[in-house]
């Protein structure tokens, strides 16, 4: 099996098609659909990657991120934001938090996402 990774993303149908491609290219993957439960699922899971979503309910993707950052466990988890979040109005401490690329949602096609994600990891 290739590498795991972690889809934490409240669009329930963004997630899915993010899932089934992902699966396609030959990786494992785990669905989050909100911060606290996705903090639980990397936890558990500790995918290679995270693609992280921004804007959920229950905790941010900014604060799961500065939470799983300060865990031995979390803190060399690679992490793709996929948001509809600009650059300019993501919260500032994102860049203090090692994230290795950052892609708006409207601007990448799924397989874009893929080749990416492909590309972080080597």
């Amino acid at each position: 099996m290739g590498n795991k990774i972690c889809i934490v993303e409240d669009d329930y149908p963004i997630a899915t098609m993010y899932e089934f491609k992902l699966k396609q290219s030959g990786y494992e993957v785990r669905l989050a659909h909100n911060g606290k439960s996705g903090y639980a699922v990397i936890k558990d899971f500790k995918p290679d990657l995270v693609l992280l979503d921004l804007m959920m309910p229950e905790m941010t993707g900014d604060e799961l991120l500065e939470k799983m950052r300060a865990t031995d466990w979390g803190s060399a988890i690679r992490v793709i934001v996929l948001t509809n979040v600009s650059k300019d109005e993501a919260p500032q401490k994102l860049r203090l938090l090692n994230v290795d690329r950052y892609i708006v949602k409207a601007h990448f096609t799924p397989q874009q996402v893929v080749d990416t994600i492909q590309e972080v990891l080597g």
